[in-house]
């Protein structure tokens, strides 16, 4: 079962994320998907990991900044390298929760920044994941951020990101079994109220 948590900057998303994941699995991976370049991310981090450590619950963390769709398909198949052979039964899959998907995609665009086919590289990315979440067999939350509410940005990169944020978050709903939007910490399931043409 995959699941999708999105809502604004501090809107409780995270933590009705890992809430969601202590009522439905007895242990899960928690997957970080945040760096450390300047002194006040390092303080988020050491806090959230401070938050998980004192949660009761066993969280085992994994820091994946970029390699997201390969760590998914590791944790999925059992398997030391994505291209070797699987080691383990898909059904012993960890349930896992990723926070965030949009870090990652920041990740993702900062890593092929300037490169030609910058685009086409993300859209690549994004489908691998999008095969991946569909593919994993046990719980699976991703919390990811909605971006695309404000104003349209005035450099480029900016732009990329955003469009690309909004084509994610689309592409990662479509295959989830529930989605929630988290505002002011209260968290409402929009994937039952989904309007079909």
């Amino acid at each position: 079962m995959s699941v999708l948590v999105t809502g604004g900057a501090r809107s409780g998303k995270s933590s009705f994320a890992e809430r969601w994941m202590m009522a439905h699995a007895g242990q899960a991976v928690y997957v970080a998907t945040a760096q450390a370049f300047d002194r006040e991310m390092e303080e988020r981090i050491a806090l959230h990991r401070q938050q998980r450590t004192e949660a009761a619950y066993p969280w085992e963390t994994r820091e994946e900044p970029l390699r997201l769709a390969e760590l998914l398909q590791v944790l999925r198949t059992g398997q030391a390298d994505p291209a070797g052979a699987a080691s383990s039964a898909e059904d012993r899959a960890p349930a896992v929760l990723v926070d965030c998907l949009t870090l990652w995609l920041s990740n993702t665009l900062l890593a092929h920044e300037g490169e030609e086919d910058m685009e086409p590289r993300l859209m690549e990315a994004i489908n691998q994941l999008v095969d991946q979440i569909q593919a994993y067999p046990a719980p699976l939350v991703l919390v990811t951020n909605e971006v695309g509410d404000g104003i349209v940005p005035e450099y480029r990169l900016g732009r990329v990101f955003r469009d690309y944020a909004g084509i994610l978050n689309r592409k990662v709903a479509a295959v989830s079994d529930q989605v929630f939007l988290v505002t002011a910490g209260i968290p409402i399931e929009l994937k039952s109220r989904e309007y079909h043409l």
